[in-house]
């Protein structure tokens, strides 16, 4: 099957059918914030600005990478591209395989012409590092797109669920550091949809990547998906193993911060409103990353795409106000964040709920007075 068919499958079958999780979910449920009666803020001063890799965004909010190589990826992508410029937030786009292999495809992922000035990720699978790829065509990608930073996707269970599958992870380590030490612009390591786990980005942190995207379970479930394409009652039953597969992101974020206290750290997988976005950041996350509800909003009109994102934006806003936090530095350090306990894990104190401490992002004092200077 040609890439672009397997695209083509995969979009008609995330935007018609139920492919959610429907037992594990991100997480988030399970911590909630404490309500401020007094926040001591004037909400129209409210700062969600932020910097990452290097650009300010107005918001922590990254449209994640979906989609690209077939025709309506073209429209779509520019879509969303020009909603993130207006609203000053950063974009991904889907993997760049299908126009490496034919030039024809580059224009689904060329959006600087609506979208010149936001933080934009060029994107890859790392396994096809061990199918011929390299720097040549990880540079090629950066530059089709005029991207500010290069994500390598891992998606190991995908791979293996398709009959098509690139399934050689064996030794793939290694050739992304070597593609940390000669790309031009910063790499960022990303799941698609299972999690990454404290080893795993303890070790992407030392081959030398720039950032991490968690995108954990609990959001779109792409076992679903390729299930869903199966084409005999074996394959389908075989991905059905998968469905609730992977580490919820609420938890991945934890991980993941713990095996790269220093990196830059996306959270998507299962984030749906603004209040999952202030949880993320609190969590340990620095932005928060959507896909599929944006996709759909995009494919109604331009004018839903911009409206469901404005919506998170104000979510956001009003989850920082009713709990005292002025600006993104704040949300991270908010005491007003609790965990539901687990059965047999100590004493609660509100309705299940207890304030311990939670596993967010330790800031260095340089790296902490750097944050106050930025998010100032």
């Amino acid at each position: 099957m040609t890439n672009g068919k397997r695209k083509a499958e995969h979009l008609q079958i995330a935007i018609s059918r139920n492919v959610a999780f429907q037992r594990l979910s991100a997480g988030f449920d399970a911590y909630r914030f404490v309500h401020q009666a007094l926040p001591e803020l004037d909400l129209a001063q409210i700062d969600l600005s932020m910097e990452l890799f290097g650009k300010r965004l107005s918001a922590p909010i990254v449209i994640s990478p979906m989609i690209g190589g077939i025709p309506e990826a073209q429209t779509l992508n520019r879509t969303l591209a020009e909603a993130a410029q207006q609203l000053g937030l950063a974009m991904g786009v889907g993997s760049q395989r299908c126009a490496i292999e034919d030039p024809r495809c580059e224009c689904s992922y060329q959006l600087r012409t609506v979208a010149p000035d936001i933080l934009l990720f060029a994107n890859l699978g790392a396994v096809q590092l061990n199918y011929g790829y390299g720097i040549k065509e990880c540079r090629r990608a950066v530059e089709m797109a005029g991207a500010d930073a290069l994500v390598l996707h891992l998606n190991p269970l995908q791979e293996a669920l398709q009959p098509e599958g690139n399934c050689n992870f064996r030794g793939l380590l290694a050739k992304i550091a070597s593609i940390c030490r000669q790309l031009e612009v910063p790499v960022v390591a990303r799941e698609v949809g299972w999690g990454i786990s404290q080893e795993a980005a303890q070790e992407l942190a030392e081959a030398g990547v720039s950032g991490i995207d968690v995108a954990g379970a609990g959001g779109t479930s792409w076992s679903r998906i390729e299930g869903l394409r199966g084409q005999t009652h074996s394959a389908r039953n075989i991905a059905a193993a998968f469905a609730e597969w992977g580490i919820p992101t609420s938890e991945a974020i934890g991980l993941a911060r713990a095996g790269a206290p220093a990196l830059p750290l996306i959270a998507s997988g299962g984030i749906r409103t603004g209040v999952d976005i202030a949880k993320a950041i609190v969590l340990g996350a620095d932005a928060a990353g959507i896909g599929l509800p944006l996709l759909k909003a995009a494919r109604l009109s331009a004018a839903r795409a911009r409206a469901a994102l404005e919506e998170l934006i104000t979510q956001l806003r009003l989850t920082m106000f009713c709990i005292g936090a002025g600006s993104i530095a704040q949300l991270r350090s908010t005491p007003h964040l609790l965990k539901k306990d687990g059965v047999g894990h100590g004493v609660s104190d509100w309705n299940g709920f207890s304030a311990r401490p939670l596993p967010g992002r330790q800031l260095g004092k340089k790296e902490a007075a750097l944050s106050a200077r930025t998010d100032a």
